[in-house]
This record gives C-alpha cells, structure tokens and sequence, in this order.
C-alpha cells in the first residue's frame, strides 16, 4: 500500500476510534488517536498476517504495550478485515469481546492481553527469543507509551533484548510528549530517550510518527539491521487528526459527546 493509501485508512482507522469510544461513553482517544498512523503502516504495510488465518505459522505478531490505546489495534484490525467495524462499536459494552484493554482470548489478531504497563515489551521480548530459538522467521513489533517508559520493568526488558541480540524485535516508542497527569517533563522526564536506549545495546531511529515515509523508512532499517533490537522513537502528536484533542492531556482518557464527535469525523472526512 502506497503512502496516500495509507493516509487514507488511517483516517478510517481513527474515525472508528472517535466513534467507538463516544459509544462507549469511556475510553483513551488522545493516545490512541497518537499512533494511528504507525499501526496502520504495521497493520497494512509492514507486517506478514492473514486477516483469515489469524495464528498463520510465521507471522509477525504486534503487541499493544499501551494496552489503555486498545481503540487504535481494534479499529485497524476491523478494517483490516478481521472482523467487521460493526462488533467493534460495541467497545465496553456489558458482554463484548472489545473491553477497554486487548484480550487475546477473545478477539482475532490480538497476541498479547495488556494493560499493566511495562509488560507488553517484556512479552514481546519473550517472543522474540522463543522465534529465535524455534527458527520462526516472524517479527515482533510492539508499541510502548511515552509515560509507560517510566515503569523499571521496560528497562529490564530492553537489557535482556539488547544482550540476546533481538534482531527480530521492533520497538515503536509513541513519543508525544503527554500522559494522563500532564507533561512528561513535569510528572517524570523520561528524557534524554535515545541516549538511553543506545546506552542499553539498541538500534535507535528517531522519526516523524504521522510521516509514512519515514515510518516505513525506519521499519525498513530495521529489517536490515543484525545483532541488535531496533527501537524507533516516533514523535508524534497526542490526539492527531482531531483539532480539539491535539496536544491536550485532558483527552488522555475521556469519551467525546456527541457534537465533538460530529466534529470530529467531519475533521477526519470520515462519515456519522
């Protein structure tokens, strides 16, 4: 799929998000709306999946760290055909399969049930040895949360990957800058980011997260390089694509009513 293509069904992927989430009357549009645009360039580009074989042998398999932006893996995954957007508009209704966190019990496509943060790179860590070990070409990409770089157990996982040489294992860090008490900087600055995971054996790319040329750029990278993990820092925009949302912390985790959705879509050329 072309870079216009791609721009195209992440307009689709995040009015399915505003839509389900106002359905929902709870849920994280900010972070989900955020990484749109590296989960669809996954999803759509990059990874090895069959919509109608969801456990295909050697498939690359993606894990939501951020378990909480569940809204953005749910909404690319219906228009990725695994399940109509219809059954995903019952996000966090009483006897859905859609709760506000993945279950990879439940839904097609979801590899890893998250939601304590930390544990989704940890798992994806996990993966990536078991690949190697059972010589499964699949790779493993997973999100992790700005604020969620906090927790220590990302840094043991990030130790562990990088003395393994996890060649096979991507980090997408959706770096905008918030979290549901504000700014990084203020409630724990998790700067200097690259730095870090340089310092801890990584690969490091540093890329514009809603510029699918650079995405696909860095995922490309990525597949060349041998003897490391990779962890690409996507600078992205909390709450993309929908004006009133963009770059306020206030939409960490909040439903819009009804005439901010109406907005919203129309924002988004998406349809009511």
């Amino acid at each position: 799929m072309d870079t216009k293509a791609l721009k195209k069904t992440a307009a689709e992927v995040r009015t399915g998000i505003v839509k389900a989430i106002h359905n929902a009357g709870s849920g994280h549009p900010g972070g989900s709306l955020s990484a749109a645009d590296i989960v669809t360039a996954l999803y759509f580009h990059e990874m090895n999946i069959d919509p109608k074989d969801p456990r295909m042998k050697g498939r690359d398999k993606f894990i939501l760290s951020k378990g909480h932006a569940g809204p953005v893996q749910y909404a690319a995954l219906a228009v990725r055909g695994y399940f109509p957007m219809e059954e995903f508009m019952t996000l966090r209704k009483l006897g859905s399969k859609f709760q506000g966190h993945p279950d990879m019990k439940k839904v097609p496509g979801i590899e890893m049930s998250t939601g304590s943060l930390g544990q989704g790179f940890s798992v994806a860590g996990g993966m990536a040895m078991a690949n190697k070990l059972d010589e499964d070409p699949g790779r493993i990409y997973v999100l992790l949360g700005d604020g969620e770089i906090q927790e220590g157990i990302v840094w043991e996982a990030a130790m562990s990957a990088a003395h393994n040489k996890l060649d096979n294992l991507v980090g997408i860090l959706d770096y905008n800058g918030l979290q549901i008490d504000g700014k990084n900087e203020d409630v724990m600055t998790v700067a200097p980011v690259a730095e870090k995971f340089r310092s801890f054996g990584w690969n490091v790319l540093e890329i514009d997260g809603h510029d699918f040329e650079q995405i696909l750029d860095a995922f490309a990278k990525a597949r060349a390089c041998k003897g490391q993990p990779t962890m690409i820092i996507a600078k992205t925009v909390k709450g993309k694509g929908v004006s009133f949302m963009e770059n306020e912390a206030g939409w960490h985790g909040k439903a819009p009513n009804e005439e901010q959705t109406k907005q919203a879509i129309e924002e988004l050329g998406g349809e009511l």
